[in-house]
């Protein structure tokens, strides 16, 4: 199988580099790599679990698209005496009001939180006057944050995407912004520090040159979390893709090697608008009004 894949960073010309897909078979592994026209290997896939890794991160959409398709192809029609079992998926029922989160702004989960349990207004008032932080500054700031990021992505609704926002999850927890589309589905956690430097390592973030926080082990985490949930009502693969975007920050630096979490500044999300080739117009469908239903992520 051969895909197109704009080369962004080597060569001279910016062209286009044809994919080629081998398939790897030893130790126990069966894999596809994708490579480059001189066997160059720029990205695999785990034909059982189909994990997608990136090897070259200026080629990673193309790669995406073609190891996708490529799994897709080798699932092929499924044997007679498995199909049963294969098309058993768990049926939903109806979707009402209360369960639709596409009503749900940005920043849903932490307005309600502040709202049952932040302070009153007397404890802001002496906290703004003392010039003393509280942990419902820490959560005010994460509203803001959510809101801004979801503004930016609510308008890549003309792009053919769709966006959930504050999907709450077991354990009082939740999913900032899911993004679902052509290029696939995005989860995306957004991490408020404003005026603060921020370093992006390979499975941790420092801010200020802090203590490392795991936003990028977590995200990845959370990103196979919601690969799980979604794939038990779908009848295909759904490929989910975790990103960090970070708000209000005077500098953003990523390793060279961070390669499986996408890192963006708030404005740079629109980067995801031209993505395709990994769900039809009717998988996209499919994977929202699925996303969208409450009952979906009640013991995610």
């Amino acid at each position: 199988m051969l895909l197109a894949c704009r080369q962004r960073q080597w060569g001279s010309t910016g062209g286009f580099v044809e994919l080629h897909i081998t398939r790897w078979k030893r130790y126990g592994h069966d894999r596809l790599y994708a490579n480059l026209p001189d066997g160059t290997a720029v990205g695999w896939a785990d034909v059982r679990t189909g994990d997608i890794t990136i090897l070259r991160a200026e080629c990673r959409d193309g790669v995406i698209a073609v190891l996708t398709k490529h799994l897709q192809s080798l699932a092929g029609p499924v044997p007679p005496d498995r199909a049963p079992e294969a098309r058993a998926r768990p049926k939903l029922p109806p979707l009402t009001p209360a369960d639709d989160l596409a009503v749900n702004p940005p920043g849903q989960s932490l307005r309600d939180h502040l709202d049952e349990s932040g302070p009153g207004l007397m404890e802001r008032v002496v906290s703004r006057l003392l010039r003393r932080p509280s942990e419902w500054d820490r959560w005010r700031k994460g509203l803001a944050g959510e809101r801004r990021v979801g503004a930016e992505l609510n308008r890549l609704g003309r792009h053919g995407w769709r966006v959930l926002h504050s999907i709450p999850l077991a354990n009082k927890v939740d999913i900032d912004h899911l993004l679902i589309g052509p290029g696939g589905v995005f989860n995306i956690n957004t991490k408020h520090h404003h005026k603060r430097a921020v370093w992006v390592g390979d499975d941790s973030v420092k801010v200020d040159h802090g203590k490392p926080a795991p936003y990028v082990r977590k995200s990845r985490a959370e990103a196979k979390r919601v690969t799980r949930v979604l794939e038990r009502y779908c009848d295909f693969p759904v490929p989910v893709e975790p990103v960090l975007v970070f708000v209000g920050v005077t500098e953003l630096k990523v390793v060279a090697t961070q390669l499986d979490v996408r890192v963006y500044l708030e404005r740079q999300v629109s980067a995801l608008a031209p993505l395709s080739g990994a769900l039809t117009a009717a998988q996209v469908e499919q994977v929202y009004s699925v996303a969208r239903h409450r009952q979906v992520w009640a013991q995610a």
